[in-house]
């Protein structure tokens, strides 16, 4: 172990013998297939020709359809309010929670329904600290989400809420919590407010914070006040996702999903260490039993274990937007087509559409990398992807061959 990394676990999940957790995985993984496909009538129909005894390893997941995020809403408009994806009903939610689009997600009954204990701990929380929670409690389930897992971890909570700066200064100064839960800007807006009003908070020593990036610059400033900041990965459909530790070697996976890195656009899985999209799949979640869920954020997988003990895959954190679908000259255009047109000539390795917008006129640029690394100007080959770009997507663009 490294020097000064904390070594104390939530509990022998974190620490199983990957090969154990692997197994136990892939059982819970045919046993959440089974219960989607019975209780949730949108992956009756997507899964309906998926044998779940038939998964018996990660490569296994490759022909399971991709459900995106991004498709929530044309599907929640056509079946409300979860779009047939969750296996419990508007009745018999705790609540329903509405994100931008607006998407609705269900608020399971369960103790740490979003499992964020967990994640809490490993940011230094304990039973008996008293939280800051400055998450929204209106509208998004953010609020409830960390509450939930602060509650399961036996600590005591104060709803701060978003905004009203002065009021949680004042709050931070009468009731002196041991830790904030928030987004990092708004901590450092309510440090600086403190600063401002020479009010000082020495009883603050740990954060965690999500919903932004959180740069190293931040991270360090806030260590220097005597507070250590850890970042949290986690959704409103999915719950925890990843999570930093005290190694601080990107985000170590969470004990209840499967993650899997795929090449956006489309269902397969990238080389180790390439970044791809984010895709998800709950282990235990029964209200809402989400399956191979792209989640459109961008990451890549780290190798080895880390230092902290825990020994679950990891990711990089958040490395930007897989699902950048934009309209060019007023038509949407989406990963998917983008992938479908380099499918269609197999001497392409990989794509990106560029779109611009010169002079004011909507531009579209597939770059194209070749297989064998030649770059040479081949006519005949950007004539047809030309004509496959405009099949596809219905818009004219035009193609450049790049080097890998």
């Amino acid at each position: 172990m490294s020097a000064g990394v904390l070594t104390e676990h939530f509990d022998a999940l974190e620490t199983r013998d990957p090969e154990v957790r692997e197994r136990a995985v892939l059982a819970a993984l045919r046993k959440q297939f089974a219960f989607a496909k019975q209780h949730a009538p949108a992956f009756a129909s997507i899964l309906g020709g998926i044998d779940p005894e038939a998964i018996m390893s990660r490569a296994d997941l490759a022909d399971v359809p991709v459900t995106r995020k991004s498709d929530l809403v044309e599907r929640q408009k056509a079946s409300r309010p979860f779009g047939g994806l969750a296996a419990t009903t508007r009745g018999s939610a705790a609540h329903v929670f509405a994100s931008p689009g607006p998407i609705y997600e269900p608020g399971g009954r369960g103790a740490d329904y979003w499992r964020l204990a967990r994640s809490l701990f490993a940011a230094g929380f304990r039973a008996g600290d008293l939280v800051h929670n400055c998450y929204a409690y209106h509208l998004t389930p953010a609020g409830s989400m960390l509450e939930t897992g602060a509650l399961a971890l036996g600590c005591t909570v104060f709803p701060g809420g978003t905004g009203q700066t002065e009021l949680q200064v004042q709050a931070m100064a009468d009731l002196r919590p041991d830790g904030y839960v928030g987004t990092p800007s708004f901590l450092r807006i309510i440090l600086e407010r403190a600063d401002a009003d020479n009010v000082a908070l020495p009883w603050l020593t740990k954060a965690q914070v999500s919903g932004e990036p959180f740069p190293p610059s931040l991270r360090d400033s806030l260590k220097a006040r005597g507070i250590d900041g850890y970042q949290v990965y986690a959704s409103a459909d999915l719950g925890s996702i990843a999570y930093e530790t005290p190694a601080r070697e990107g985000l170590v996976v969470d004990e209840g999903v499967l993650v899997e890195i795929l090449r956006p656009g489309t269902g397969d899985a990238v080389a180790d260490g390439e970044v791809g999209e984010v895709v998800v799949t709950t282990l235990a979640n029964t209200d809402y039993p989400l399956i191979r869920f792209g989640t459109g954020d961008l990451s890549a997988t780290m190798p080895g274990r880390s230092s902290c003990g825990r020994t679950n895959a990891r990711i990089k954190g958040w490395m930007g937007r897989a699902d950048q679908t934009t309209k060019v000259k007023g038509m949407f255009v989406h990963p998917a087509q983008v992938a479908a047109v380099l499918r269609r000539h197999a001497g392409i390795a990989k794509g990106r559409l560029v779109v611009d917008n010169p002079g004011g006129v909507d531009r579209m640029t597939l770059l194209c990398e070749l297989r064998g690394g030649a770059a040479a100007v081949d006519a005949a080959l950007v004539a047809a992807v030309i004509d496959s770009l405009r099949e596809v997507t219905k818009l004219r663009g035009e193609v450049e061959l790049r080097e890998p």
